[in-house]
């Protein structure tokens, strides 16, 4: 016999020899060699038994059944099964049997108690409670049999629980107490029942919010009313600094609002963020809210805050806040905070600038006509709204005399800068021609017919102008000619050219210009106003409006001439 051979035939002893043992070990131990899978169809028998409510089938199987304490994938025994299915003598036989699996938790951690509870079978929550089942075990989420019957508004759960030792103030993983969870739900039965058994008033979450904040914030106000009444605090902040004032501001509950005044809440209490009550309803645009916070509010504490109520009104377009606002006393010119100013690359200061910013156009209009200014921001509200493309704010503040030729501080041009913001607005740029744009300026080049040197514009053309920003301009003006000719414009040279003309009298175009639009359809057109006599109608027409003032301008459609003449003045032909 070969080596290889004898090495094959001592495998095969061996393997033999130790089946022979594991078989002789599973006899013993189990009974049979089918004794695992006898166990596994014995405790699915267990389960069914107990889903009919079988009791027999459970006494039948007596205390040496291990089949009793056999766990399936979610690590349930046939104990969990008959607290979920609420069969309360199957469960009593199966605690005679083993009393010692009375808390033995699955792999979600829940205890027969706590599936009962959540199932609402409050036979089976006595039989276990009675038996000495814990009732503050929880399960993985940090709920136990209390907070659970609270979140199910199971008034007479929540007395059994409380009555066999449950642990009042014991708390979820995100701070909740039994309390919180009533007040939430806002029912009151069970918030008296906890504070009767000695629930903490004022307990704080993760978050430092208490059950009052929570009863604010959802405008609840029976339960706000009876914490208040117990002793809680109206004054407590969350982790954020907010206080129940903020959250029914916030919210918009006004009868929360007025509870909490009449009970010493503080209305000038700053937040974390430095904001009061009447800024976070502002905001938010409650206006009855802040009809109420205005009058409670310290012009000291406001003065004091690195932004007004009307500031945040004007960016989220509270129109109506607005109006409540400037008609109990705001500063329409009141101006941020200069640290909080030098936030934005435009330094905005007024509520103004903010609503135009935001193409807030009813509360521009609240503004305007409450006065505000249009010179106290570093860049003009009305360059702002162009750049926007807002037309109806750039006409109201053309109409509330904004300058029309306004510069920007961060770009120097040597026309201006509207222009180049109404990029291809063609009905933009007419209405700003209209109210007196310098249109002249656009063809007043200093190198004329003469070449011209490489341009300084970057090729992004219109983007260059449209940051809005206060950094120091560039040495050097930026030439009308340098910005039409750049690739992104240069394709509505002639539409823009044409209007402009319309706006001037006998004009030379410049070397650059005539190259441009050289090759363009609009050229015939424009070459034949730019080298041609202008009509005398046409150079009246100019003439007058030069001569009047630009607030005249503005007028024009009301001033006592006939409508003929009206139109004559008003628009070019």
């Amino acid at each position: 016999m070969t080596a290889v051979s004898r090495s094959r035939c001592l495998y095969r002893r061996l393997h033999s020899d130790v089946k022979r043992r594991l078989s002789a070990c599973s006899q013993t131990q189990c009974g049979s060699p089918n004794s695992t899978a006898n166990l596994f169809r014995d405790a699915d028998s267990v389960v069914s038994a107990i889903r009919r409510g079988d009791v027999e089938a459970v006494h039948d199987l007596g205390p040496s059944s291990l089949s009793l304490l056999k766990e399936n994938k979610d690590g349930w025994v046939p104990l969990h099964h008959a607290a979920y299915h609420g069969q309360t003598e199957c469960l009593k036989a199966l605690l005679r049997v083993h009393p010692g699996s009375i808390d033995k938790r699955t792999l979600q951690e829940q205890t027969a108690l706590l599936l009962s509870v959540s199932c609402e079978h409050l036979s089976c929550v006595r039989c276990l409670l009675e038996s000495g089942a814990d009732p503050d075990i929880c399960r993985n989420n940090k709920e136990t049999p209390l907070y659970k019957a609270c979140e199910l508004e199971n008034v007479d759960m929540v007395r059994l629980l409380l009555s066999h030792g449950a642990t009042v103030n014991q708390r979820c993983a995100q701070g909740w107490t039994a309390l919180h969870e009533a007040v939430s739900r806002n029912n009151m039965e069970i918030c008296e029942i906890l504070i009767g058994a000695g629930a903490t008033i004022n307990p704080p979450n993760t978050y430092s919010v208490t059950p009052l904040i929570v009863a604010a914030q959802r405008g609840l106000m029976r339960p706000l009313s009876y914490l208040i009444e117990k002793g809680a605090d109206v004054n407590m902040q969350t982790c954020d600094g907010a206080t129940a004032l903020h959250v029914a501001s916030k919210n918009g509950h006004k009868e929360v609002v007025a509870l909490l005044l009449t009970k010493n809440a503080d209305a000038n209490k700053p937040s974390n963020s430095g904001l009061l009550p009447l800024h976070v309803a502002a905001q938010y645009g409650h206006h009855e809210i802040v009809s109420q916070l205005v009058s409670v509010t310290s012009r000291a504490v406001l003065r004091h805050s690195w932004i007004t109520p009307l500031h945040l009104a004007a960016e989220h377009d509270r129109h109506t806040v607005a109006a409540v606002l400037l008609r109990t006393g705001a500063d329409v010119n009141a101006t941020l905070a200069h640290t909080h100013s030098a936030r934005y690359s435009d330094r905005r200061a007024t509520a103004l600038f903010f609503a135009v910013a935001n193409c807030s156009t009813k509360t521009t209009e609240v503004l305007l006509k409450a006065g505000a200014s249009l010179s106290l921001d570093p860049v003009s509200p009305l360059l702002k709204a162009t750049h926007q493309g807002c037309v109806s704010t750039v006409a109201s503040l053309l109409e509330r005399g904004a300058d029309v030729n306004a510069r920007l501080p961060s770009h120097a041009t040597t026309f201006p800068a509207i222009i180049a913001l109404c990029k291809d607005n063609l009905p933009l740029l007419k209405c700003v021609l209209n109210h007196g744009c310098d249109a002249l300026s656009c063809f007043t080049c200093p190198y004329g017919g003469s070449a011209h040197p490489p341009s300084g514009v970057v090729s992004n053309g219109h983007d260059w102008m449209l940051s809005l920003s206060c950094n120091e301009p560039s040495e050097k003006a930026t030439q009308f000619c340098e910005w039409i000719s750049t690739p992104a414009m240069c394709k509505w040279a002639g539409p823009v050219i044409n209007l402009l003309l319309e706006h001037v009298g006998p004009v030379q175009l410049c070397s650059r210009l005539t190259a441009l639009l050289d090759s363009r359809e609009e050229w015939h057109l424009i070459k034949r106003k730019s080298s041609s006599p202008r009509s005398l109608v046409h150079l009246c027409r100019l003439t007058i409006r030069t001569q009047m003032a630009r607030d005249k301008l503005r007028s024009i459609p009301s001033l006592p001439l006939p409508n003929r003449l009206i139109r004559y003045l008003s628009v070019a032909d």
